[in-house]
């Protein structure tokens, strides 16, 4: 994940949104994803200096997780939504963005 500012970002994903801290090498700083490394850092070369992938984070309770960021001051595009109806579950979602301006998502399965 691309980050213009690394202490900056390093602290967001740290502090916000929770992930575990695993180390920083320089520039770049490494989390826990679920099992998954994160890296943030600063772009190499120009032209890889653009937005990152969206990055899903499967929470339990979406809108309590939602709040939470919000009193934090995390900026959402807007509220948790449905997104689609499946056989067996709902997908809701609620996008934001970390403090680099990377879209980020909360997402949650619904079962009846």
């Amino acid at each position: 994940m691309n980050a213009k500012d690394v202490d900056r970002a390093t602290a967001f994903y740290r502090d916000t949104l929770k992930l575990p801290f695993l180390f920083r090498f320089g520039d770049l700083s490494f989390f826990n994803c679920n099992g998954i490394r994160l890296m943030v850092g600063r772009a190499e070369k120009p032209e890889f200096d653009h937005p990152g992938s969206v990055v899903y984070f499967k929470v339990p309770d979406i809108g309590a997780v939602y709040a939470e960021l919000r009193q934090q001051g995390v900026s959402f595009e807007g509220e948790p939504h449905l997104i689609a109806r499946m056989p067996d579950h709902e997908l809701w979602m609620a996008f934001f963005h970390d403090s680099e301006g990377n879209t980020l998502a909360l997402m949650v399965e619904v079962r009846p």
